[in-house]
């Protein structure tokens, strides 16, 4: 893999480029030179709870220069899906506010009750879930409507654990139900589909950078572009043999990225 030759580099955030409030060692000159080289970087997330402004705040804690043009989310993702494969249907959106607020600011016909012309079920990482939203679901489901999911994450870290996440919720629709959703976030495609779309840059200018094989280094695996895997956050080496997902290009972390580039850069 030619560092030279990327362009476009998609960046997962917590364990990639920080880990809670602590930046990790050579982001933010990472970041400068890939802007400084005609790049460009985008923040990766498969949280769909909430919007972006979270983010930018913490970027800016951080000193990271970001705006909302440089984030992609699980919900972006699933906004192009929607309008691509299921234009103008109801959708019954089991998710937060917040979620829906997002989904109806793109023109999506969002719907909180089970009606008979809604056809769409789409779950999401619902930190305000009730057992009606569940029974709702399942009439929805039974009925055979498509059923599609944000993210496939098992859990979300919280300050004192972890939490359920939007795949523990479809995983009792699926002991309830039989039915599985069809997921959107990452370890699928669509999220760096709608990143090269937006930038413009093509598959061999693009890497995806991640902590975890079996979100990201197989969403960018599935997706035809490199990976790097770093090792500063939740993965491990012997995690590539016991997934049987292979990276492009595994690294220490951002820093050695950093220096690897910095090397390229220098050679006449």
């Amino acid at each position: 893999m030619d560092l030279s030759k990327k362009k476009l580099f998609l960046l997962d955030m917590d364990g990639t480029i920080y880990l809670d409030e602590q930046l990790f060692p050579g982001v933010l000159e990472f970041l400068f030179r890939i802007r400084a080289r005609g790049g460009r970087y985008l923040f990766l997330t498969n949280n769909s709870s909430r919007g972006i402004d979270g983010y930018l705040a913490k970027m800016a804690r951080l000193g990271i220069p970001a705006g909302e043009k440089d984030f992609l989310t699980s919900t972006d993702a699933t906004v192009r899906v929607l309008k691509r494969e299921f234009p103008d249907r109801p959708v019954y959106v089991m998710g937060t506010e917040s979620l829906k607020d997002q989904l109806r600011a793109e023109g999506i016909r969002v719907t909180d009750r089970p009606e008979e012309n809604v056809s769409v079920l789409l779950a999401g990482f619902d930190r305000e879930l009730t057992f009606r939203k569940l029974e709702d679901a399942c009439v929805l489901l039974g009925r055979g409507v498509d059923f599609l999911a944000t993210n496939p994450d098992w859990v979300c870290p919280t300050a004192f654990g972890y939490v359920p996440d939007c795949g523990s919720m479809c995983e009792m629709l699926w002991h309830a139900t039989g039915r599985r959703p069809r997921v959107i976030g990452k370890p699928q495609p669509d999220m760096v589909y709608l990143a090269m779309e937006r930038t413009g840059f093509a598959p061999e200018e693009t890497l995806l950078i991640g902590d975890r094989l079996y979100t990201d280094i197989a969403c960018g695996i599935n997706a035809g572009v490199d990976t790097a895997f770093v090792l500063s956050g939740e993965g491990k080496r012997e995690d590539i043999e016991t997934m049987g997902i292979q990276p492009a290009s595994v690294w220490p972390d951002i820093q050695a990225i950093l220096e690897e580039m910095k090397r390229k850069e220098a050679k006449p």
